[in-house]
């Protein structure tokens, strides 16, 4: 799980990423509205903990512009306006939680488990075309036929389905699968797409992962047989 926090007091944004990275989250942090957003922006993060009182732009226009973007992932707001109006105004700007300052870290926590269990973690599988990816088991199945997918594997083939056939870019499957500061490349992605694409048709799935040039990656649903069609990187 990937949380960001955009937070500009330096000293508490960093404790909370001490405290989150102990927990076993990956976690990176910003300091003003601007990087925030454009951070967010890349759609990677499960979680979103966002200040209002930011630098350059504000925590609530930070939610507005996200939602905006249609951009679903979970935002707790944390700050130390604790007014009616103020949670008023923020939970209308697109936050999901409103925690003021300061807080418990315990409750802190009960919120992100929370925000996390209502994003998804109910959901066992998720399906597309006439496949499905086993989130607990880490397999992709086709009818009686399933197949293994290694970590990285299985977060690409996770992003892919979660984004429902939008085009992915290969940043942003480097941002989600590796990490923000990883040093891998984009070949790294190519390669993977490689191996998913073998173990798709070994269990006879209509589902191609079709490249879009300059653009990324897509699903798509082969409704013609399996040979119609080879996609090159």
């Amino acid at each position: 799980m990937k949380i960001l926090i955009v937070e500009d007091e330096k000293l508490l944004a960093d404790s909370l990423q001490s405290l989150l990275t102990k927990k076993g989250f990956e976690v990176d942090v910003t300091y003003d509205g601007e990087s925030g957003l454009e951070y967010a922006e890349l759609g990677i993060y499960d979680l979103l903990i966002l200040d209002i009182m930011l630098p350059k732009i504000n925590g609530y226009e930070v939610a507005k512009r996200i939602r905006a973007k249609r951009i679903g992932t979970p935002i707790l707001m944390l700050t130390a306006k604790s007014e009616t109006e103020d949670r008023i105004t923020g939970l209308d700007s697109g936050a999901d939680y409103y925690l003021t300052k300061p807080f418990d870290t315990r409750e802190l926590l009960a919120c992100i488990n929370a925000l996390l269990r209502r994003q998804g973690a109910q959901v066992d599988e998720i399906k597309f075309g006439n496949t499905s990816l086993d989130l607990s088991t880490a397999t992709l199945v086709c009818g009686s036929n399933s197949v293994q997918l290694s970590a990285k594997e299985f977060g690409i083939m996770r992003y892919l389905f979660q984004a429902g056939g939008k085009i992915l870019s290969k940043e942003m499957i480097l941002a989600k699968v590796w990490g923000y500061d990883s040093d891998a490349v984009e070949n790294h992605v190519e390669v993977y797409i490689g191996f998913l694409r073998k173990k798709l048709a070994s269990i006879g799935s209509n589902v191609r992962i079709e490249a879009k040039r300059r653009l990324g990656y897509q699903l798509e649903v082969n409704d013609h047989g399996e040979h119609d069609k080879k996609t090159a990187n």
